[in-house]
């Protein structure tokens, strides 16, 4: 009898006829493993399933004041990002990233998602970023953000050889950890481009790939308003909104985005929040 393939492994066969869009972008047939956030969820293992609900039952005994059962690594929000107060089995859950910061406006940034009690995933930059400003990277730590992996210099890593990749992605977990102690789980390839070899390369380093499912273009715009409106438009449960805090109109949009998000009943978590209790597996691409 053949052997029945998991959730994740039909996404991955029925994303790659569907995503005409990836496809085209890395001009041929990908062979790699795709699979969605939910389809990641519902394949997560036993143990993984068995201690999410144990810590969710931590955070809630927290809540109410009896810290007996509590781990103290859980809380609102873990350091890591992973915070075990929210499950997006029930939640109706949206990630929040933010690709090639830190820059000037990252600050401003993180003030608001304080204020809004909201925690993102931070596809970090290598050169002239996280080198030029480590206090933001670990500003971005210590608030309960997740770091994660966007490439050294912005390369298309498709278009690049194997051993220069690897020093692209590379750098970026050494400069991370110098500056935090911690190396990235996630990585966001450049315009999205990924190929076997890359993913191959990711799974070596420990990397997991991240998409997204929308996009406001805010690098085309500074009208807040228009950034605003475009990621309302596409966002759907379980989506991955990916933005920019290195443009002008994007950080001013956020509120207003975070607003109406919850305002629809939306949870807005980070990405390895959205996939849990599955972890991030190496060398995988998540796309919703």
């Amino acid at each position: 009898m053949p052997k029945q393939l998991s959730t994740a492994r039909r996404t991955s066969i029925a994303g790659l006829l569907a995503a005409t869009t990836l496809t085209l972008a890395l001009g041929g047939c990908a062979t790699y493993d795709v699979t969605a956030p939910a389809d990641a969820r519902a394949d997560a293992s036993a143990a993984d399933v068995k201690a999410k609900d144990a810590r969710l039952a931590a955070a809630r005994d927290a809540k109410n004041g009896d810290g007996k059962h509590a781990d103290a690594k859980g809380g609102k929000n873990g350091k890591d990002g992973s915070g075990d107060d929210v499950d997006c089995r029930t939640a109706k859950c949206v990630a929040l990233t933010f690709d090639a910061g830190p820059s000037e406006n990252t600050d401003r940034l993180l003030d608001i998602l304080k204020k809004e009690k909201v925690h993102a995933t931070f596809f970090l930059l290598g050169q002239n970023h996280v080198d030029k400003r480590p206090a933001e990277v670990k500003r971005i730590d210590a608030e309960g953000h997740e770091l994660a992996n966007h490439t050294w210099s912005h390369q298309i890593l498709t278009d690049i050889e194997p051993k220069e990749a690897t020093r692209e992605l590379s750098r970026v977990q050494d400069a991370v950890r110098k500056i935090t102690g911690k190396t990235p789980k996630l990585m966001r390839p450049p315009q999205g481009r990924t190929d076997q070899e890359v993913s191959e390369i990711s799974k070596r380093l420990g990397l997991a790939q991240v998409l997204w499912s929308v996009t406001a273009k805010d690098y085309q715009t500074n009208d807040s308003a228009l950034i605003t409106k475009r990621v309302l438009d596409q966002t759907e449960r379980d989506g991955i909104i990916l933005l920019h805090d290195i443009y002008k109109g994007t950080v001013p949009a956020v509120p207003s985005i975070l607003k109406e998000l919850k305002k629809r009943g939306y949870t807005v978590v980070t990405v390895s929040q959205l996939l849990s209790p599955a972890k991030p597996e190496p060398g995988m691409v998540y796309r919703p």
